[in-house]
């Protein structure tokens, strides 16, 4: 199947410090973002847009520094902030309300723009990679400041890597097996924007609690019962702590399920339409 078949044309915004961010649209109706975690970018996203676009408008996009998208800010910080005002962008965009969907450490994202007041109706995240230091071990204090490093280098591969290890809890003899893959070349292309995953998801690990609590925007959490414990913890903590959330488990499903997109858009659909 040719996944772009159905996709609009590529389109831009700019944000607020000047970076250009690039999406394209699926479908009719009602908007609703989806948000790739790391290592992806707008193309991971194209066959969960196919299938939820006869009933939303699907808008997947590269987050900045990713794909079609430029980062402008200033060099070493990757300030959350950055992220939040190409949501805002992008919503004006669209005409100004969306539901925003994200995968992994882009539930996080989403989840962060819905708590600092973005325009938004409704937000479904599957497997957020909060980390929840009861369910895995939390990263080494100065693992953040070694990925930073890799990265003012330009060093694709070392960022990775420590991503990786040292971010995700990958046995080192994964890695080197990854490295080896076809795969390895595009999880390289990102690899230069993963320090505002772990911005986003936080380093020290942990829910934002008082804030997921005093969120007021309809949520969907779902994971899959094949994924880690920490993802289906963090998932768990999610739906415990926004109130009103509705949680649901993919049977067979792990952190790859948007190469199974029709095992995730009925819940999506039924939830965003």
């Amino acid at each position: 199947m040719n996944q772009n078949a159905h996709a609009g044309d590529l389109r831009t915004v700019t944000s607020a410090d000047g970076s250009t961010i690039a999406y394209q649209t699926f479908g009719q109706g009602a908007p609703v973002i989806l948000i790739g975690g790391a290592f992806n970018d707008r193309t991971t996203m194209f066959a969960l847009a196919e299938t939820l676009a006869p009933h939303v408008t699907a808008v997947v996009y590269d987050r900045r520094g990713r794909g079609d998208s430029t980062d402008d800010s200033t060099p070493g910080q990757f300030a959350v902030d950055r992220e939040i005002e190409d949501l805002a962008a992008l919503i004006e965009a669209l005409g100004g309300r969306v539901s925003l969907f994200g995968h992994s450490s882009g539930g996080v994202l989403a989840l962060q723009a819905a708590m600092r007041g973005l325009p938004v109706d409704k937000v479904a995240v599957y497997e957020p990679a909060y980390i929840i230091p009861s369910s895995r071990p939390v990263p080494p204090a100065d693992a953040f400041d070694r990925l930073k490093e890799f990265v003012a280098k330009g060093d694709r591969d070392g960022a990775a890597g420590s991503f990786l290890e040292e971010q995700v809890g990958v046995p080192g003899q994964m890695v080197a097996g990854m490295r080896a893959g076809e795969g390895w070349g595009y999880m390289c292309a990102q690899a230069l924007t993963l320090p505002y995953d772990v911005a986003i998801c936080g380093v020290g690990g942990g829910i934002p609690a008082k804030q997921l609590a005093a969120l007021q925007v309809p949520t969907l959490a779902v994971y899959g019962d094949q994924t880690s414990e920490s993802l289906q913890a963090a998932t768990k903590a999610v739906a415990d702590t926004v109130p009103g959330t509705r949680h649901v488990v993919l049977e067979g499903q792990d952190h790859g399920v948007l190469h199974h997109p029709e095992a995730l858009s009925p819940a999506l659909a039924e939830f965003l339409a």
